[in-house]
């Protein structure tokens, strides 16, 4: 599928592009941060870039809400999220918008960008997608809400419960099930025995669509005619996209004790950033040296925000008790 078929710009594609490039500069440098004994804790999502940015370029940027798992690094880069930001949230900062470094990393909330703060047990965002939707249909305003979960997280109720409110009540949800194939170490066939996950949406009567999250145009495509079809007051659509996760589950995970390094070395052959390169190359939106200095934008980038994180405060003792007990001079 051409990348020519989505209607966007030069423009649009390259800042598309440099998104995803963005994403993946960062989650490696959280890696090394972890390694390195800096950061505690890290959930990647390399390998999901592509998916996640052509879904997210398919939202109104400016109103619509973004309900993130924990691996959708580069749906919160693309509703406004800054590498600053993502950092002083591993370094546990004080001024960590996600939660002032008192979440977990990957726990995204920043409400200036809509992007709506999540809890550690999974999936418990697609009931608050629904109630989102419902808030839109009642105030009669055409924004559509964003929400995902992995593809062994989709057999929790509360995935059901969400889905199944938001197609009887036909409310502007788009969900998400990115599928990477692993459930922490539970391979896809260990996990459900559908042949697609996305024709779960037949029980609900919405409509499911499985695409190759390897394939900007394809998942771009998909995603604009759900967001326009929430719009027109459709409902909601089920999204399954294909990916591989190219990292363990997460910094603590040795993920040699259930798949091959082969497995995995083979998969990266099939890097879904070198292929949106590729494409982007070879259908003229742009030139390898306009490569070369997205790469040395975004390393300058990055290590202003390492640097400004790592030095950054963290937050004051006192600050616990905030928005706990009621403070002095408070009615």
């Amino acid at each position: 599928m051409a990348l020519k078929e989505t209607g966007l710009s030069k423009e649009e594609l390259q800042s598309i592009y440099r998104t995803a490039l963005l994403t993946r500069r960062v989650d490696e440098r959280i890696w090394l941060l972890n390694r390195a004994g800096k950061i505690p804790f890290h959930i990647s999502g390399q390998g999901q870039e592509i998916a996640q940015v052509g879904a997210a370029f398919a939202f109104d940027l400016d109103k619509d809400y973004c309900l993130p798992y924990y691996r959708d690094l580069a749906m919160v880069l693309s509703f406004g999220m800054t590498a600053k930001d993502i950092m002083l949230s591993v370094f546990a900062k004080a001024e960590d918008p996600n939660s002032g470094g008192r979440q977990m990393p990957s726990h995204y909330g920043q409400r200036k960008n809509r992007i709506v703060t999540q809890s550690s047990p999974v999936t418990t965002q697609f009931p608050h997608a629904a109630g989102i939707g419902l808030a839109a249909k009642m105030a009669g305003d055409d924004s559509v809400s964003y929400t995902s979960c992995g593809e062994g997280s989709s057999n929790q109720g509360d995935f059901h419960e969400g889905i199944n409110f938001a197609s009887v009540h036909k409310l502007p949800v788009v969900f998400v099930i990115h599928n990477n194939h692993y459930a922490i170490s539970v391979p896809a066939d260990k996990q459900f025995a559908a042949k697609k996950l996305s024709d779960r949406a037949i029980g609900y009567g919405i409509p499911g669509v499985q695409v190759d999250g390897h394939n900007f145009a394809e998942v771009y495509l998909a995603f604009k005619e759900a967001t326009d079809r929430a719009r027109r007051g459709e409902g909601p659509t089920l999204i399954e996209t294909l990916s591989y996760r190219f990292t363990p589950h997460s910094s603590d995970d040795d993920d040699r004790v259930y798949r091959s390094r082969e497995e995995v070395a083979d998969a990266k052959e099939k890097d879904p950033i070198e292929i949106f390169k590729k494409e982007l190359i070879a259908e003229g939106f742009m030139k390898e040296e306009d490569v070369d200095v997205m790469e040395k934008e975004i390393a300058k980038e990055i290590n202003e925000a390492t640097d400004y994180a790592e030095n950054a405060p963290y937050a004051t003792p006192e600050s616990s008790f905030k928005y706990v007990y009621e403070e002095s001079g408070e009615e």
